[in-house]
């Protein structure tokens, strides 16, 4: 089979070339590499776009320098020998109200190959004609801080541009042609303020290389699998092949101080942006797609906060990043507001070729992932052909956690309560991905593919990543503290995604002193970091009041070992079938030492949280959920006066009412209660931080999910099966 050179850009709808490349790489059905190298030598041109002032021309030369390839500066080297007089003479002689029509038409003839190409800073305004010269190759925009730009034009005595009118600032006419930029780019260059030229063509030529030489994904248990696996191939299916993990062949994209002081003043959705942009290949999604996704995902209609994450100083040097505005009240929908709409594009792009497959989300939860996941699929994937299936403990979650999902209505959705522990789920959940006779079963009768949307997916787990780099430059912004200066995390932790997040935003350059890691009486965690030792030959799963960690097999933890392994997929899945056949595995000691140059980690018993969220309450007015206490009291043994600690706060309390209205003493036993007095009794504490609309709202929906189920294997399976069946009746 010959494929096509990659010359062509992934827009979407993508383009033909690029859609056999991620369909050959999407269905394994070749030995062809993805041909990086073609890329590279092939006649498409790199484009440079960015205001004026921005060094597009200086670049541009040094860029071909680096690269030898002949440069083309649009003005000089096409306006002019097209019109045959100066870029200025044209401008006076048909003025600034037809200049952009005649510069557009000029640029549609525009043919050159393999060449570094310096646009004209009004070339984006006219959308036909940056159409037309962006199928030629890979748009870079150089996003230069305006205030560097405005230095510049002023140096260069330039006190106005085209299409700037009277009374407009020089600021003003900048912001306006900054949404023609954001419109047309592959690829942002963020550059510090006071960068050099050739600092910036050399990030430039960084991000080409990371093009051509990009990995792709591999699973923690395998080594780097060809062709190259994309980003949407993860998403859809969730599991590895192998039953490892999907995580980043190569290393996570590192920020400079300067690149991350231009995000300290954004907005949320502007900071999600410019650090997941950073994290998917342009040519897996458009820059432009994740733009309208991230737009679509963090808004007021599903916030309840206009910061999406706001970070609330506790008391002393502790501080709460409040991760449970969503429409769920927890952690989770900070993902799955986002990820539903990664995995209906990664449907779209399959449906290109003809592939008519549905999907079945198959999900278990400890009670926070399953209502953010119904919620998330029910509101960006509606009508798509996704189904969902939850699996929950049936006595291991909250009251609230239950109701919520039990009245999440929806003809795609099914909630089945297990009588089980979340352990028996999870594990149920990952060998029905590898029974090939079942996967085979649904699709060839239903034409009905698995996938998962708990943090096992790579692309549920991303957008957990900018809620941790957001919310060290809150402290930033809120003058905690100064850029570069080191804090605390601490996270309760029990399947190890969130804290896996806090690590990758350390590894991007977040400057993280300690992940503290903060187990409940289920402390498998604390010890395995604490000794480098995995044991559950002597453990049984406990319930306690943070249901959401109730976790013994964490699941997340083998992506952190596969990179500790320096990426070796054979040690990582020696270290998981020790795991199956005698429940425990040991790390080396040099293993341990770089855990613990990262982590540290502690654990709190049912008293303790007690005691963390009465005194907390009582100290300062803030209700802790059971699992943020946990981690409060964890980050007060682990955290001293020299650094902030960030403690993630991952629920609103009022989703644990029935636990944490006893702690307090505002009543002796919820068993009595129905969810509408819980909520009730919480209102009428007027606690920071205030009630949560739509747990509020949420006590006033009928119950549509009754089923439950045994704690066997083929009776599970059994559910599923009816399920696929009734979707496909």
């Amino acid at each position: 089979m010959m494929v096509m050179p990659l010359l062509t850009k992934f827009l979407v709808p993508c383009r033909a070339a690029w859609r056999v490349r991620l369909h050959v790489c999407r269905h394994l059905q070749t030995d062809v590499e993805w041909k990086h190298g073609e890329f590279a030598n092939s006649n498409t041109n790199v484009l440079l776009i960015g205001s004026p002032g921005s060094g597009k021309t200086t670049v541009a030369r040094l860029l071909g320098a680096m690269m030898d390839r002949p440069v083309v500066d649009i003005d000089d080297d096409h306006l002019e020998p097209y019109w045959k007089m100066t870029v200025a003479d044209k401008l006076s002689k048909v003025g600034g109200d037809r200049f952009l029509e005649e510069e557009g038409k000029a640029l549609l003839k525009f043919d050159g190959k393999g060449k570094i190409v310096s646009l004209t800073g009004s070339n984006p305004m006219h959308t036909e004609a940056m159409r037309h010269i962006a199928k030629s190759g890979t748009v870079f925009f150089i996003d230069c801080p305006n205030k560097e730009i405005i230095n510049r034009l002023n140096m260069m005595k330039v006190n106005r541009i085209v299409g700037q009118g009277d009374g407009t600032s020089m600021e003003e006419i900048l912001k306006y042609r900054r949404q023609f930029y954001e419109k047309h780019y592959d690829v942002r260059i963020v550059c510090d303020e006071g960068e050099t030229p050739e600092s910036v063509a050399n990030k430039i030529k960084t991000k080409f290389d990371n093009f051509v030489n990009d990995k792709g994904y591999v699973s923690t248990r395998g080594s780097v699998i060809k062709p190259r696996i994309p980003f949407f191939h993860t998403v859809l299916k969730g599991l590895a092949e192998d039953g490892g993990l999907y995580t980043m062949a190569g290393d996570m994209p590192r920020f400079t101080k300067g690149q991350f002081d231009r995000l300290v003043h954004c907005g949320y959705r502007r900071r999600a942006l410019g650090i997941l942009e950073q994290l998917i290949h342009p040519y897996d999604l458009s820059s432009k797609s994740l733009q309208n996704f991230v737009n679509e995902a963090y808004h007021r209609e599903s916030f309840a906060s206009d910061d999406i994450f706001p970070v609330r100083h506790l008391a002393g040097n502790q501080y709460i990043l409040e991760l449970f505005h969503g429409p769920t009240g927890s952690f989770k929908d900070g993902a799955l507001q986002l990820m539903p709409m990664f995995f209906t594009a990664a449907m779209d792009s399959e449906r290109r070729f003809g592939d008519r497959n549905n999907y079945l989300i198959l999900v278990a939860t400890s009670g926070d992932t399953g209502g953010a996941v119904l919620d998330g699929f029910s509101r960006h994937a509606g009508g798509s052909g996704v189904g969902v299936v939850v699996l929950y403990p049936s006595r291991g979650i909250s009251q609230l956690q239950q109701h919520q999902m039990a009245t999440m209505d929806g003809d795609n959705l099914r909630v089945i309560g297990v009588d089980s522990d979340f352990d028996f789920c999870q594990t149920t959940v990952k060998r029905i991905f590898q029974d090939e006779d079942f996967a085979d079963a649904l699709q060839r009768q239903y034409s009905c593919k698995l996938s998962a949307a708990n943090s096992l997916n790579w692309g549920r787990l991303l957008p957990q990543i900018v809620y941790h780099v957001s919310g060290y430059l809150d402290l930033v912004k809120m003058r905690v503290i100064s850029l570069g200066d080191e804090i605390d995390v601490c996270i309760p932790t029990g399947n190890f995604g969130n804290i896996l997040a806090a690590y990758y935003a350390k590894e991007m350059g977040v400057p993280v002193r300690r992940l503290i890691c903060a187990s409940n009486s289920n402390n498998v965690l604390t010890d395995f970091l604490n000794t480098g030792n995995y044991d559950l030959t002597s453990r049984t799963l406990l319930r306690t009041a943070s249901p959401a960690i109730d976790i013994l097999k964490s699941s997340n933890l083998e992506r952190l070992l596969y990179h500790l392994h320096d990426n070796n997929g054979a040690a990582v899945s020696q270290l998981y079938s020790d795991l199956d056949k005698q429940r425990k595995f040991s790390v080396s000691e040099e293993i341990l030492r770089r855990i613990q140059g990262s982590f540290v980690a502690g654990s709190c018993d049912e008293q303790a949280c007690q005691q963390t969220v009465l005194k907390t309450y009582k100290d300062t007015g803030y209700l802790l959920d059971p699992h943020t206490a946990v981690a409060k009291s964890v980050a007060d043994r682990f955290g001293g006066t020299s650094c902030p600690v960030l403690i993630s706060g991952t629920a609103h309390y009022a989703k644990f009412a029935d636990r944490v209205l006893p702690f307090i003493g505002q009543m002796t036993s919820s068993d009595d209660l129905s969810v509408s007095e819980l909520i009730g009794n919480s209102l009428d504490l007027k606690a920071r931080p205030a009630m949560h609309r739509d747990l509020e709202n949420m006590t006033r929906k009928p119950v549509v999910h009754k089923e439950t189920c045994s704690a066997d294997y083929e009776n599970v399976k059994r559910h599923v099966r009816n399920f696929v069946e009734k979707l496909n009746s």
